[in-house]
């Protein structure tokens, strides 16, 4: 979004009434418990957000629909809570969680003023431009309105799109995260997610320091604190690319998508531990976790989700990078660097991240096969487990091959 400096101040201003009947909501909800009743629903929320409003002029002078729509996001929260889905809602901070949602847009409420400028109706602010980074797609009847901590402003217009269609071949491809390569197909492709150049970590890093000594408060740590934010910025952005690049790429060109079925917070939980019981290599594990949230492993996943739906199998991690793709031998002592796999038994070789990748994919073919109800057999092709049911003309079938290729 392009705001003018006067509409920048309004749509801080709704972000900060949305968030402040937000937590409003989530000291509701905390405050109640099982010996007190239910806490306060969204029809009764509303109820007192309209005395309130009356009562409080600061609060009556924001938009009344931002405010509800924070009410209703935060009864959707919860639902989401109780359904085990989601997390249960906490705080919103200043500078952290900025943005409103506005429903109820019509067809001429978004508006395409060039090829790459439009502009969209927010209240209390008259029509604010946005570039289009994209097309708006029709039949839209919500936006959310966001700024992230290096000042930006983005509006999302809500729209599910259709899943991508994949190929239609019955091709299989294993893909294996990691930290020194990002993934790792089956095809023997090794991809990387772009990070910030070496000059770009040089100044990270600087200022980085200089905020540290820095006097909290002060106009120049809200410079180097927004200096920050922009290089993380330019780093985040570079890796949400390559995960929608990445995704996109997967789901045109294969049906069936084999990836770990990793615990990606449980890898990445603090080594720092306690008093009583202080980790061990604090250090070099923070490191590695720093290394596996750079990849964007969990971002990639759920986006394969996203544009293929029931295509993306997830298989079990154990021995994965040990088990020879070629003899199916596991062994230890078979990976003899962090890119280097040779096997003991048959003497195959390759890059360990492709080996890896290539034995998720072996593992996704069997699940696809028992999914068909086929099963391998060591005598000769997969046959049909049903077997012969007594009917006339009944035979046991092959199954097409293209599905297990």
């Amino acid at each position: 979004m392009d705001p003018t400096p006067e509409q920048e101040q309004a749509l801080l201003g709704h972000c900060a009434h949305a968030r402040y009947v937000w937590n409003l909501a989530v000291e509701q909800h905390s405050f109640w418990s099982r010996y007190r009743g239910g806490a306060p629903g969204y029809n009764e929320q509303s109820c007192q957000l309209t005395e309130a409003r009356a009562e409080f002029g600061w609060l009556r002078a924001g938009s009344q629909t931002v405010q509800q729509q924070a009410m209703r996001d935060f009864a959707q929260a919860m639902s989401n809570f109780f359904a085990g889905t989601h997390r249960r809602p906490t705080w919103r901070r200043q500078g952290v969680h900025e943005g409103f949602r506005q429903v109820g847009v019509r067809p001429h409420q978004v508006v395409r003023l060039s090829r790459k400028r439009g502009a969209v109706p927010v209240p209390k602010c008259g029509w604010v431009r946005f570039r289009l980074s994209r097309p708006v797609p029709e039949g839209v009847r919500s936006y959310r309105v966001t700024r992230d901590r290096a000042g930006r402003w983005h509006v999302a217009f809500a729209h599910v799109p259709p899943p991508v269609p994949g190929p239609g071949d019955g091709s299989v491809v294993g893909v294996d995260r990691g930290v020194t390569v990002s993934a790792a197909l089956s095809t023997g492709d090794l991809l990387k997610v772009p990070g910030l150049t070496p000059g770009e970590t040089r100044r990270l890093r600087l200022l980085a320091r200089k905020l540290g000594r820095a006097r909290r408060g002060s106009h120049r740590r809200a410079r180097l604190k927004a200096a920050l934010a922009r290089l993380r910025a330019r780093q985040s952005d570079r890796r949400k690319n390559w995960v929608e690049q990445t995704s996109m790429m997967l789901a045109r060109q294969f049906d069936a998508i084999g990836v770990e079925d990793l615990n990606i917070a449980g890898m990445t939980r603090s080594p720092k531990g306690g008093i009583e019981r202080p980790g061990r290599n604090v250090a070099a594990k923070a490191g590695l976790n720093r290394g596996i949230l750079a990849g964007g492993w969990g971002m990639l996943v759920e986006r394969l989700g996203h544009k293929a739906p029931g295509r993306v199998f997830k298989i079990d991690p154990a021995g994965t990078s040990q088990r020879c793709s070629a003899c199916r031998v596991r062994d230890r002592e078979a990976r003899e660097s962090q890119a280097r796999f040779r096997c003991r038994s048959c003497g195959f070789a390759c890059n360990a991240d492709v080996n890896a990748a290539r034995d998720i994919a072996h593992e996704t073919r069997l699940v696809i096969a028992r999914e068909l109800g086929l099963v391998c057999t060591a005598a000769g092709p997969a046959v049909a487990a049903r077997g012969r049911s007594g009917l006339p003309g009944r035979t046991n079938r092959e199954p097409q091959p293209v599905l297990l290729s």
